[in-house]
């Protein structure tokens, strides 16, 4: 099975090379969880799906630009092992990883709200989480021991965008005017990085 799971990930990163304009970088965003892993959940509601639709919104705005090409670590709702991503990550060698999340608390009705980004213990992914913090409402940045950014041999950081048990994070996370807006700033993050 993990032969099959690699050689499933070699053949997607040879046809998307093949079709990647030379002279564009790629950014890679990865939705986090997916398929049965439902991330945190509130009335029905999943993160899973949250992350992934931002996800798309980002790589749809991006379209418009000919400096990055923004691929997703699924574009549906499957899951992969962390292990295939960060091998697909590792592989591809992108600029950036952006690793999306909604966080959740013990309170079913948190008044803990705002964003939050995990970092790896180098300067470039603390720059890069200092670029994004500048566009949002972060309220911490902090250096985690997590296998997306342990393992990625390039800049990453992982982002929790919101609360979902926080009624104006879940309001506004779920929205199609808050996708979009939040698409938008990564962006300019990633315009800014040109």
């Amino acid at each position: 099975m993990k032969g099959l799971q690699l050689l499933a990930i070699s053949v997607f990163s040879a046809a998307f090379l093949s079709f990647t304009p030379v002279n564009k970088k790629l950014i890679i965003i990865d939705a986090g969880h997916g398929g049965n892993d439902l991330g945190a959940n509130r009335n029905g509601i999943y993160e899973k799906d949250i992350v992934l639709n931002i996800g798309k919104e980002i790589q749809k705005f991006n379209s418009s630009q000919d400096q990055y090409e923004v691929i997703l670590t699924r574009e549906d709702d499957t899951y992969s092992q962390l292990a295939d991503r960060t091998a697909l990550i590792n592989k591809l060698n992108p600029e950036m990883v952006i690793s999306l999340h909604v966080n959740s608390s013990a309170d079913p009705k948190s008044t803990q709200h705002g964003q939050e980004i995990y970092t790896q213990n180098t300067e470039a992914s603390k720059n890069l989480a200092e670029r994004i913090s500048r566009k949002f409402n972060v309220q911490k940045i902090e250096e985690k021991n997590l296998h997306i950014l342990r393992e990625s041999k390039v800049p990453a950081i992982l982002m929790e965008l919101g609360f979902i048990n926080n009624a104006n994070n879940l309001e506004y996370l779920t929205s199609e005017k808050g996708q979009k807006e939040i698409a938008q700033k990564f962006i300019e993050v990633f315009n800014e990085n040109q």
